[in-house]
C-alpha cells in the first residue's frame, strides 16, 4: 500500500502539477515577442504621427482656427433705458454700430495668415523632428554595430588565448603570454558588455522621438552603409531658396505685416453709429415719440499715421533680413554640401584602405605568432590596430549619415 507522508512528496506532487501547467500554456505565452522590423522609412513615419513634440505644436492651429473665430466677430448692439419724473417719463433706444470701411474682412485677413505662420513652424519643427529622428536611428545602427564588432573582438581574443595556450602547452613561450592573452580577453568582453549598454541607451532615446514605451525592441533593416542619394550644389540652393524654413517664415511674417498694414489702413475709416428708439408717455402731446440718430467719430487730426508708419518700416526690414538670410541659407547649403562631401571621401579611404590593410596586417601577425616567428604583443598591437580602425570607420559611416541629415535639415525639403 502506498502511503504519502511528509513535506518531500507534496513538494514532488506540486512539482508535477506546475510542470504539466507549463507545457499547457499555449506557444505564445511561451515565446517572447518578435522584434518588429524597422526601416528609416518608417522611423521617419512613426515620428512624423506619433512625436510628441510635433503633436503638441499641431494643436496650436487650434489655437489660430479660434483666432480667426475671433476676427469674424461683429460689433454687438447697446440697449439703453431711462425712466424720469420729467417729461417723458421713459425712454429706450438701440445703439448699433456698423463696420463701414472692411474692417472684418481685413481682421480675417490678418489671422489667417497668423494661422499659416503657425503651420509654417508646425512644419519647421517637423524637419527638426526628421533630422534628429534620423540622426537617433544611425546612432542605434552604430551602436549595434559597435556591440557586433566587438563580439568579434572577444573571438579573437579567445583565439588568441588559445594559441598562446598550445604553445605554451608545447613548451615554446613563456607562462606569461598566456596571461596576456587571458587579460586581454578579459579586457574585450568588458568592452563588449559597456557596449550591450550603450546600445540600450541609444535605442531609449530613438524610442523617444518615435513615442514608443524605451524598450521595445526593433530589427533594424538598414545599416550605416545605407547608400545616400546623389545631390548637386545648384539644385539644393534653388531648393533651399524655395524650401528653407528661415526664409519661408520671413515670407509668412512679411504677409502678415501686409495685411496689418491694409487692416491699419481700413480701420482710418471710422466706424458709424446707428441709434434708434422712442419717447413714451409723455403728459400731453403723444404715447409714444419715435427718434433716430447717426455718429461718426470724426478722423480730423489723426488717423493712424503712426501705425502705418511702423508697418512699413516692418516691412523693410522683413525685406532686409530676407535678403540676408537668402544669401545666409546659400552659405549653409554650401557648408553641408561640402561638409557631406569630406565625409564620403573619408568613409572611401577607410572602406578601400585602410580596413583592409589593418585585417591583413592582423591576419599576417597571427600566423607569424603561431609560427614562433614573433611575440604575443605584436598579435595583441594589430588586434587593437584593427579595433581603432573598424571604430573610427564606423563613426565616420555616422558622421556621413548625420551631414546628409543636416543638409536635408537646412535645405528644407526631403532629399531622397
Amino acid at each position: 500500500m502506498l502511503r504519502i507522508g511528509g513535506s518531500q512528496p507534496l513538494n514532488l506532487i506540486r512539482a508535477t502539477l506546475f510542470i504539466l501547467a507549463i507545457g499547457g500554456l499555449p506557444v505564445w505565452a511561451q515565446q517572447p515577442q518578435a522584434a518588429t522590423r524597422l526601416n528609416l522609412h518608417l522611423a521617419l513615419e512613426l515620428a512624423g504621427k506619433q512625436n510628441l513634440d510635433l503633436a503638441a505644436a499641431r494643436q496650436r492651429r487650434a489655437v489660430s482656427l479660434a483666432g480667426v473665430q475671433i476676427a469674424k466677430a461683429r460689433p454687438n448692439p447697446t440697449f439703453a433705458a431711462s425712466v424720469s419724473r420729467d417729461a417723458p417719463h421713459e425712454s429706450f433706444f438701440l445703439d448699433q454700430p456698423l463696420e463701414i470701411g472692411g474692417q472684418r474682412g481685413r481682421r480675417i485677413e490678418v489671422a489667417q495668415q497668423e494661422g499659416a505662420l503657425t503651420n509654417v513652424e508646425v512644419t519647421t519643427l517637423g524637419w527638426q523632428v526628421r533630422m534628429n529622428t534620423r540622426q537617433a536611428f544611425y546612432n542605434f545602427a552604430l551602436a549595434r554595430a559597435e556591440t557586433q564588432r566587438l563580439g568579434e573582438v572577444v573571438k579573437l581574443a579567445d583565439r588568441l588565448k588559445q594559441i598562446a595556450q598550445e604553445r605554451y602547452d608545447a613548451g615554446a613561450v613563456a607562462q606569461l603570454e598566456v596571461i596576456q592573452a587571458g587579460l586581454e580577453l578579459a579586457r574585450a568582453q568588458a568592452d563588449f558588455d559597456v557596449a550591450q549598454q550603450r546600445e540600450s541607451i541609444s535605442l531609449s532615446q530613438l524610442n523617444v522621438l518615435l513615442n514608443e514605451p524605451a524598450t521595445r525592441a526593433w530589427q533594424l533593416a538598414g545599416s550605416l552603409e545605407d547608400p545616400l542619394p546623389e545631390v548637386q550644389l545648384e539644385d539644393l540652393i534653388q531648393r533651399a531658396y524655395a524650401s528653407n524654413y528661415d526664409l519661408q517664415h520671413l515670407a509668412q511674417e512679411l504677409k502678415v505685416e501686409e495685411s496689418r498694414l491694409k487692416l491699419v489702413k481700413a480701420e482710418r475709416i471710422p466706424n458709424l453709429d446707428v441709434q434708434v428708439g422712442s419717447d413714451v408717455n409723455p403728459p400731453f402731446d403723444y404715447t409714444y415719440g419715435p427718434r433716430a440718430g447717426l455718429s461718426l467719430t470724426i478722423p480730423l487730426f489723426y488717423r493712424n499715421q503712426g501705425e502705418i508708419a511702423q508697418s512699413l518700416a516692418t516691412e523693410r526690414v522683413l525685406e532686409a533680413e530676407t535678403a540676408a538670410t537668402k544669401r545666409s541659407a546659400a552659405g549653409r547649403v554650401e557648408a553641408s554640401y561640402f561638409d557631406l562631401k569630406a565625409q564620403q571621401s573619408q568613409v572611401e579611404t577607410y572602406r578601400q584602405k585602410l580596413v583592409p590593410a589593418a585585417r591583413q596586417l592582423l591576419s599576417l601577425a597571427e600566423e607569424s605568432y603561431r609560427a614562433g616567428k614573433t611575440s604575443i604583443l605584436s598579435v595583441i598591437d594589430a588586434q587593437r590596430n584593427v579595433q581603432d580602425v573598424e571604430r573610427s570607420y564606423q563613426e565616420s559611416l555616422l558622421a556621413l549619415q548625420n551631414a546628409f541629415a543636416t543638409l536635408e535639415e537646412t535645405v528644407g525639403t526631403a532629399l531622397e
